[in-house]
């Protein structure tokens, strides 16, 4: 079984309607080049308003059956035949979450999952508005294999790539928002996290696929390089900094298998000692 995967890269506006329907346009782009499963960044409805603590902001969530970025994903997937893991600011009663909805290739919403790990710095003030998850991680099985996805912050901790891939993940999806540090001027994380979802790629022998947004946002650069990497760390597939489009590859997941298992690393592993990791001190 082959899969074609893909990440898109974008700006945005700010304008909600414009932001949904470029990421549409992009999706389909990506679709005519033979994409499977595509990816749009995280929050990809407007500016990443995390950067600042306005009351405000909190208009822009809705609740997943009513979200507009949802909704037209959905129709979206339903045209192209594709499935879309969609990054949206979900209101649930009172509560507010940093979400994914997985939508399937006729548009139907596959299942919800809320990011688990909630920043909280200058520029990414993350925890003023989300609560932490409270999905447990996921993975969804599509026509092309079983696919897992985490949240920007998500992708920083191990244990998510690990956790997916004990549920049976065959390959990561991590959408993002990520650029400069307003604190921090001086500290380029770009490559801090490109070589952490290279890491999950070596150390749990599996593609990754990673979709930024670009751009200025008020004074914040964001970093772009979306990428798409294969089972062995290798960027196979990435866009530059300030470029707009996709990343695609595909992949044949009885070779990924086989190459996994050759390495040995679930053969090896040893549960048994590994009960500090779950200690909350």
């Amino acid at each position: 079984m082959t899969i074609t995967a893909a990440a898109l890269q974008l700006s945005f506006s700010d304008d909600m309607d414009r932001d949904i329907a470029a990421t549409a346009d992009a999706v389909r782009a990506a679709a005519q080049a033979g994409a499977q499963v595509i990816l749009p960044p995280e929050l990809f409805q407007g500016y990443y308003f995390c950067r600042h603590e306005r009351d405000e902001f909190f208009a822009r969530a809705f609740p997943a059956d009513a979200h507009p970025a949802i909704e037209t994903m959905q129709a979206v997937a339903r045209d192209t035949g594709t499935y879309i893991p969609t990054s949206f600011f979900e209101r649930d009663g009172p509560h507010y979450y940093n979400s994914l909805a997985m939508i399937d290739d006729r548009g139907a919403v596959m299942g919800i999952y809320r990011k688990s790990h909630i920043p909280d710095g200058p520029g990414y003030e993350e925890k003023f508005y989300f609560r932490p998850g409270n999905t447990g991680f996921k993975v969804w099985d599509t026509r092309h294999g079983r696919i897992g996805v985490g949240i920007c912050w998500d992708q920083w901790f191990p244990e998510t790539a690990r956790a997916m891939m004990l549920m049976g993940a065959e390959i990561l999806f991590y959408p993002t928002a990520i650029g400069s540090e307003p604190a921090e001027p001086n500290l380029d994380t770009r490559r801090m996290w490109i070589r952490a979802m290279i890491g999950h790629a070596v150390s749990n022998v599996v593609p990754v696929v990673a979709a930024n947004r670009t751009g200025v946002e008020e004074d914040q650069r964001f970093y772009g390089n979306s990428f798409i990497a294969d089972q062995r760390g290798d960027i196979v597939s990435e866009l530059g900094t300030d470029e707009q489009g996709h990343v695609i590859a595909t992949f044949d997941l009885a070779e990924v298998r086989a190459n996994r298992a050759a390495f040995g690393f679930f053969r090896d592993r040893r549960p048994e000692l590994y009960g500090r990791l779950s200690e909350d001190r």
